[in-house]
């Protein structure tokens, strides 16, 4: 798990107050996948090693959406060093899957334009439309365009073929948005959320956010990855849910 920082947020923006959820601001993660067969990087980040001009781990930085919103991250530990402290190079990455291309989990997506690229058609297309969602920021994602791509149409992709790495389909949120099942051999199965949730809270209070593709195709994706969780007996991991962040092991720790 590699620690990208922190997010300023407003919970109204999800539906929520701030007396109903347990942290206001969101944890921002990325997750390193290290298989016999390969490396997958799950997202990128917020902000990217070369934009962040060394500032420190605990510095607050502002970027602007293609929207013009401004956005306030508290920087974690720059991508590069946590990857190199973790024995994997961003060189050693082979496949990279991005659960969405909103900002915040793109930023360093340009690093790793050598490895796979695992992706569905609605996000790519968005993501090189004219103009670009408000919410990407594609300059963050730019030379993706010219990296060996597999298109993922299946509800399910098997990235490894041994059911043990599953990229999972979850649109709503983005038109391709995606979220990632591991079954790790003493963890067990855990499905990280991308933004299918942010807080906890969406969950058990049934609330959306209110920027969606679409409204009806989040709920739907909700539904089918309980019915995935319940089948599995997986873990859900909200990654951008702040206390439950702060308890995990960040790298160069890991989960086996």
């Amino acid at each position: 798990m590699l620690d990208g920082g922190v997010l300023a947020s407003d919970p109204a923006r999800y539906r929520l107050t701030e007396t109903e959820v347990q942290s206001v601001p969101l944890s921002i993660a990325s997750y390193l996948v290290v298989h016999a067969q390969g490396v997958l990087l799950w997202d990128a980040g917020a902000i990217a090693d070369d934009e962040r001009r060394s500032s420190p781990a605990g510095a607050e930085h502002r970027i602007t959406r293609t929207d013009g919103q401004e956005r306030i991250v508290t920087l974690g530990p720059m991508l590069e060093e946590q990857l190199q402290a973790s024995g994997y190079p961003p060189e050693a990455v082979t496949h990279l899957a991005l659960s969405h291309y909103h900002w915040d989990h793109t930023a360093d997506a340009n690093a790793f334009a050598h490895a796979t690229w695992l992706v569905r058609p609605g996000d790519r297309d968005a993501m090189f439309s004219d103009p670009a969602p408000g919410a990407a920021r594609p300059a963050t994602y730019r030379a993706l365009k010219g990296s060996k791509t597999v298109t993922l149409t299946a509800d399910e992709h098997d990235v490894f073929g041994d059911g043990s790495v599953i990229i999972k389909a979850a649109p709503g949120h983005s038109e391709g948005h995606q979220v990632l099942y591991v079954k790790l051999a003493k963890t067990g199965g855990v499905v990280l959320s991308g933004d299918l949730y942010h807080y906890p809270e969406e969950r058990t209070l049934n609330r959306l956010p209110t920027f969606e593709v679409s409204e009806e195709q989040t709920a739907a994706s909700r539904r089918d990855v309980d019915a995935f969780l319940t089948r599995t007996g997986a873990t859900l991991w909200i990654q951008h849910d702040l206390g439950h962040h702060r308890k995990l092991r960040k790298a160069p720790e890991y989960y086996e």
